[in-house]
This record gives structure tokens, C-alpha cells and sequence, in this order.
């Protein structure tokens, strides 16, 4: 579905990832970790194309991510930034509807098709009771599940998403979470997130890449990730790790530098 083969990505002239290599699965959830600085956001903006590459291959259904035009992009990719803003008087179905850009030309109002859609978006992310209600008067949850029905209304296959659960309370984070789980098994949307959280990245992703300085340091499923010996000399932490027997997931507890 998505792939990067030996990607390297800078600023100003310097790499800061480095020999990126990564098949990202169709219809799963592949998550991206790493301590602070290791060039997570910067490997899912090269990969969505809102960063240009120093060199290496993109290919999305095995065609060069460079030879798509925006609009083709943009209804099979959508993309939230880990802050993102809307006008102070948008409604949560306005916003929604803003979504349905890449199927229309600029001067064109919405169809009945994209109302259909926008009506969809809103039922699946569960905004029915908000749709006419300013963006700017949600809460942390209800906003990020507002971005969430605009990437879903441009019918995606690809959805990509940088730190959805920032700035969010304990509650709302798991919202978010199941809300994405629940999105990828129904649609069967392949999702790339990037996550600081090591738990939600064990127990929501089917792969995981962890990067350090730019590189990937090892890539599979939870499981074989998120031991103690990589967790320790990645992150530079000791921590104690449990499987559960019924559900297989991974848990990571924290015990000490």
C-alpha cells in the first residue's frame, strides 16, 4: 500500500532521517515511536508529501507518490497535524464538509453525494448531536474526533495521523484510540500514526517502527518491540514488560532510569 525505500529527509542541507526503509501494511495499523527528536513527524510528512525528500522512493499502490497530482493524493491520503486550526465561526459539520475539497472544483458548493458522505463521516465518529455547534466551543476530544470526520469525509485509503492524542486527558486519549481501532477494522483504512505513549502503541498497533536519531533502530509487532533490552536502550529507561494471555497485548511499565 505505502512504501519507503532508503528515504532520506532533511532541512537546511542535513538529514535527520536517515536510509528509511518501510513497508507500511494495507489495512493495518502501523505506529511510529521514538524519543524526542528522532525525525517521527518528519518520516510521516515526507511519507504524506507535505515534505520533500533528499533522495529514496515513495510509492503509494505502487506508484511513485511524486506523480500523483494533489487532488488524486488527497482522496486516497488524508492527514492530521498534531495542532490544527479552523475558523473561529466553523461549525463541526463545516469543517466536515471541508473534507470534500479534492472532489470538487473551488467555486463549486457540495452535492448531495458529498452531503451523503459528510452525513456518514458525522455518524461514524459519533458528532450527530454536535454537527451545528462551533468547532471552537468543543472539547479536546470532541474537536480531535471533528478532524478526524473531515479526513474520513475525503474517503481516504491511507489515513495518517501525528500525535492524535496530545494536549488530550486520559479519557478522551482512549476515545481517540478506539475510535481509530474501530475505523481501521470497520473501513478497513490502513492508519500511520506517530505516538509518544509506548502503551497505546502496544496495544493499538499491529507494527511498530522506533526510530532513533533518524534511523530505524528494529520494526515488527509489539511483541518483539517492546522488550526491556530495546525499551532500555532506546529511551534510557528500565521498565518491566507483561503480555496478557487473552488478548496477546503488551503493557510497559515504567521502573526506574
Amino acid at each position: 500500500m505505502l512504501l519507503a525505500e532508503n528515504m532520506y529527509v532533511g532541512y537546511d542541507g542535513v538529514d535527520v532521517v536517515k536510509n528509511f526503509n518501510y513497508h507500511f501494511e494495507k489495512g493495518k495499523i502501523s505506529t511510529i515511536i521514538g524519543p524526542n527528536g528522532s525525525g517521527k513527524s518528519t518520516v510521516l510528512k515526507a511519507v504524506s508529501r507535505l515534505l520533500k525528500t533528499s533522495s529514496g522512493d515513495i510509492r503509494l499502490n505502487e506508484k511513485d507518490i511524486k506523480s500523483y497530482k494533489t487532488k488524486s493524493l488527497s482522496q486516497m491520503m488524508a492527514v492530521l497535524s498534531q495542532v490544527n486550526y479552523a475558523p473561529s465561526d466553523f461549525s463541526v459539520r463545516d469543517l466536515v464538509s471541508f473534507g470534500r475539497a479534492p472532489y470538487r472544483r473551488w467555486y463549486e458548493v457540495n452535492s448531495r453525494e458529498d452531503d451523503k458522505v459528510v452525513d456518514w463521516a458525522i455518524e461514524v465518529t459519533r458528532l450527530g448531536d454536535l454537527q451545528h455547534k462551533r468547532v471552537v466551543q468543543l472539547s479536546g476530544g470532541e474537536r480531535q474526533r471533528a478532524w478526524i470526520a473531515m479526513a474520513l469525509s475525503q474517503q481516504p485509503k491511507v489515513l495518517l495521523l501525528d500525535e492524535p492524542t496530545t494536549y488530550l486527558d486520559v479519557c478522551h486519549q482512549f476515545e481517540v484510540m478506539e475510535l481509530v481501532k474501530d475505523l481501521n477494522k470497520t473501513l478497513g483504512l490502513t492508519v500511520v500514526m506517530v505516538l509518544h505513549d509506548l502503551n497505546q502503541a502496544s496495544i493499538y498497533s499491529d507494527n511498530i517502527c522506533l526510530l532513533r536519531k533518524g534511523e530505524i533502530v528494529c520494526h515488527g509487532c509489539p511483541r518483539s518491540v517492546m522488550t526491556p533490552e530495546i525499551i532500555k536502550d532506546v529511551f534510557n529507561v528500565r521498565v518491566d514488560v507483561s503480555t496478557d494471555d487473552l488478548t496477546g497485548k503488551t503493557t510497559v511499565i515504567p521502573r526506574g532510569l
